[in-house]
């Protein structure tokens, strides 16, 4: 859980993010999730990797990389169409590791759209180094408050 970490124990955020407001659920789980927004509908999501993200050999969990795909590459349709959105499916490759401390960042745009399906192509990496590619299609859901 994301309520025992303390701030003076956390690595400085890059200029240009801010911590998301998730407060419940699962974003509170594997959080703490920063965003950054661009012009128009760019985006870029991000994390720093601490203890509570590895698997045994100390490095990201391959589960909290796609979670966090998932957060990344979904958001495109929030940006795209203020919508809500479901995962239909999430497919993902595993490129390289990313370690204890580093800063994880994700997007995606928008490939194709029918029927309320979005298909999206995203990327995670960890500054020049890509740490996973992938692609997922979102079923667009009912419009988002302002």
């Amino acid at each position: 859980m994301t309520d025992d970490l303390l701030e003076e124990t956390l690595l400085p955020v890059p200029e240009g993010y801010e911590q998301m407001n998730w407060s419940r659920g699962f974003g509170r789980q594997i959080g703490p999730l920063y965003e950054k927004r661009g012009d128009g509908q760019a985006y870029t999501r991000a994390f720093r990797v601490e203890e509570h993200h590895t698997n045994g050999m100390g490095n990201c969990h391959g589960g909290m990389l796609m979670a966090f795909a998932d957060t990344a590459f979904g958001h495109v349709v929030t940006m795209a169409y203020h919508r809500y959105w479901v995962t239909v499916r999430l497919l993902t490759d595993f490129v390289s590791a990313a370690h204890l401390g580093d800063w994880v960042e994700g997007a995606a745009e928008i490939t194709g759209e029918e029927d309320g399906f979005i298909t999206v192509s995203g990327k995670i990496w960890v500054g020049e180094r890509t740490v996973m590619t992938g692609s997922g299609i979102f079923k667009a859901l009912g419009e988002r408050p302002s």
